[in-house]
């Protein structure tokens, strides 16, 4: 997921007249820089985390600007940063993943909301929906609808996505109201261009701070003022939006020849509406489609007169909503019946699927069923109802073709993750006790809880796992057991689980996996990253901050060494020490630590220089596949091949060239006791003298003992 933008920065220095090439969230990043932002803060997460990236690699970029940028601990932390704009008139921008990201941040939200804003305010958040989501599965809408708060969804292509973050700054001026702008994960990573304009120097930065406090009662989400700031959201901020959409034409509408019938969408779902309908038959390649379409890039507040003039005349439209509830398609029944609009009728959720991710397969059929059901004057139904039943053809074909359904493939850990050997570890104690309850927290360690370790029986949110221990904690015949990243330590476990367990003398078993980064994001820098530059941080050690609040029972253990970490284990369940014990399972993470060694090894290589590649192995005429090993370890790099005794027909185990050298499949079968099939083997490219004459008395010696030393012997 982590990628740099080192070389793509550059671009934000363009300006008027000159045309921008790239990803979609460098145009976002162009576009702020356009708006004339003060501040970015905002917490990592896909599919807007690379925003966070872009930002750091552009930090030449921001300085000459004036902008400042600030990765923070939490959303709730990045939300908190917007009450800049509350008092002065200073543009901010905040990013975070959506749902989830939102759900944190909601206490800040809600107070800026209320208060309201006098420089613009921009929420970008990643609507990390449907089947390549990684999170629970909720809308952002319902959050804009609660808090007052303009959304934003713009048309996936670059000139609408940069027109929308612009134009958001102003609707927020325009209704000083926080202003949130949802992106998909397709959106975030469309490419395109559009044209530039020059970035603007904000009226107040670290160039030109604020000289003088301003001070407004008002603004302080208390009583009486709250009260007040309510009935301002709907009686003054509401009607402004609605104003400055109207005006501004921030809804597109698009004109077709069938005109009994339309199709009101979200914005960001334009482009799989386009393919479908191209598919149908009923759009060019240009995306001219013949029914007419009212593209919502602002999916709340709706504007009622734009509504009713789009559905007069018409005797049916589709709803087209990703997700659930069906919020548009409501408002939308209530703004017709309220201008007393009988028709047209409004179809929505009843065709298309009330959850779950809109595909071009799921748009393509509520399309075409939408069609099939009106019967409007001048479409071939023939021709709708054989694309239709090409898919249901093609599927059917790919299910025989194929034998039967294509496996799932859940995400696991990366080969030589220093967590998984934890859970190895993690699974011979727990067989040994006769299982323990294990509170899970969000992060790569997650994948523990799936095949084949199994190990996990709640995850409640990121930073949460000791909070959410609490309760089972007191009720559980033995102690229970908490896993929690050094990311989740920093964003909310610190405070919301270590804290209040050390208050409360809670008698459970914390494991903090302390792999250097927030790596399931991407390996963010977080306050214990190791060997972080001054311009990026100063270090802060888990160890002296949980011995600072009172942690007395704390060891740190090699991920790597199972048998050790099983050892703290067993004697964290056991000892007769009360109060919280920690386990700081050191290991860095193995991405981060293959990205910096790679190009040093390659760069070594390439000079002829001595370098020396740690492989494991399985010897095949000790193997009895039982493939324990596979089954306490489970990484990608243990397989299985053809047995070479053709006197046994099962196959053998196998390490394939995926294995990195962390030796947790050896360390895995010693601890558990199992077979001492596994070696450990030293591949030395650019050997020199003294390695190949060393070789050569070993080959000779081997040969001797084996009886061949008149056969000729093999060097590297």
């Amino acid at each position: 997921m982590e990628r740099s933008f080192k070389t793509e920065v550059g671009k934000l220095r363009l300006g008027k007249g000159q045309t921008f090439t790239g990803e979609g969230i460098l145009a976002v990043t162009k576009a702020l820089l356009q708006s004339g932002v003060s501040y970015v803060g905002g917490y990592q997460g896909a599919p807007v985390s690379h925003l966070m990236d872009v930002l750091a690699d552009a930090h030449d970029v921001l300085d000459d600007l004036g902008v400042h940028f600030e990765a923070c601990g939490n959303e709730a932390g990045a939300a908190a940063m917007l009450g800049a704009s509350i008092n002065y008139p200073l543009r901010g921008a905040a990013t975070w993943k959506s749902v989830v990201g939102t759900n944190v941040a909601s206490d800040a939200l809600s107070n800026l909301a209320s208060a309201g804003v006098l420089g613009g305010t921009l929420i970008i958040i990643g609507e990390d929906y449907g089947e390549g989501a990684s999170i629970i599965q909720e809308r952002s809408h319902s959050f804009a609808m609660k808090s007052q708060m303009w959304l934003l969804d713009p048309r996936p292509n670059l000139p609408s996505i940069v027109r929308m973050v612009e134009k958001g700054f102003e609707l927020s001026e325009a209704s000083n109201t926080p202003v949130m702008l949802e992106l998909r994960i397709r959106a975030c990573h469309v490419h395109g261009s559009f044209e530039c304009r020059d970035n603007v120097k904000p009226k107040f930065s670290r160039l030109n701070p604020i000289s003088k406090p301003s001070f407004d009662v008002g603004r302080i989400p208390l009583p009486p003022a709250n009260y007040s700031q309510e009935k301002h959201k709907i009686a003054v901020r509401m009607p402004e939006a609605l104003k400055y959409m109207r005006e501004h034409k921030l809804n597109e509408f698009f004109a077709g020849d069938i005109g009994e019938v339309g199709i009101i969408l979200q914005g960001g779902l334009y482009n799989t509406v386009i393919r479908a309908l191209q598919q149908l038959g009923l759009a060019d390649a240009f995306g001219e489609a013949r029914i007419p379409l009212y593209v919502l890039n602002v999916t709340y507040p709706l504007l009622p007169d734009e509504v009713t003039q789009f559905c007069s005349g018409k005797r049916a439209v589709l709803i087209i909503e990703e997700g659930q509830p069906a919020h548009l398609e409501e408002a939308i029944n209530s703004i017709l019946r309220r201008a007393d609009i009988n028709g047209p009728d409004i179809i929505g959720k009843d065709i298309l699927p009330m959850a779950g991710e809109y595909t071009s397969e799921v748009m393509q059929g509520g399309i075409g069923g939408f069609l099939q059901m009106v019967l409007p004057d001048g479409i071939d139904n023939e021709h709708i109802a054989a694309v239709l039943e090409g898919v249901v053809a093609a599927k059917s074909r790919a299910a025989e073709l194929l034998g039967g359904p294509v496996p799932v493939r859940p995400p696991g850990f990366c080969v030589g993750c220093p967590e998984r050997p934890v859970f190895s570890a993690l699974k011979l104690v727990d067989k040994e006790i006769g299982g323990i309850h294990i509170s899970s927290d969000i992060g790569c360690h997650t994948f523990s809880t799936l095949p084949p370790f199994s190990l996990g029986n709640t995850v409640l949110g990121f930073g949460l796992s000791l909070a959410a221990a609490s309760g089972i904690g007191p009720n559980f015949s033995k102690r229970v057991v908490t896993v929690m990243g050094d990311g989740g330590f920093w964003h909310n476990g610190l405070s919301s689980g270590v804290s209040n367990a050390i208050f409360r003398n809670d008698d459970g078993v914390l494991v903090i996996m302390e792999n250097g980064y927030t790596s399931a994001t991407g390996t963010q820098n977080i306050p214990s990253t190791p060997g972080l530059l001054p311009n990026e941080g100063r270090q802060i050690s888990i160890e002296a901050t949980l011995r600072a609040l009172g942690v007395t029972w704390l060891e740190r253990v090699d991920d790597y060494q199972v048998g050790k970490v099983a050892d703290a284990l067993r004697r964290a369940m056991t000892t007769t020490a009360k109060g919280l014990k920690v386990i700081i399972a050191d290991g860095e993470c193995m991405l981060e630590r293959s990205r910096r060694s790679r190009p040093i090894i390659a760069a070594k290589l390439k000079a002829g220089e001595r370098v020396v590649r740690t492989r494991f192995g399985v010897d095949p005429d000790m193997c009895t596949g039982d493939r324990s090993c596979i089954r306490l370890s489970g990484c990608p790099s243990l397989t299985i091949k053809e047995n070479p005794d053709p006197l046994r027909v099962d196959p053998v185990t196998t390490v394939n060239n995926g294995c990195v050298g962390c030796g947790l499949c050896g360390e895995a079968a010693h601890a558990a006791a199992l077979c001492p099939s596994f070696y450990r083997a030293e591949v030395t490219e650019n050997p020199g003298w003294l390695d190949r004459l060393s070789h050569g008395i070993r080959q000779w010696l081997i040969a001797a003992l084996s009886g061949q030393s008149g056969q000729g012997r093999r060097t590297s």
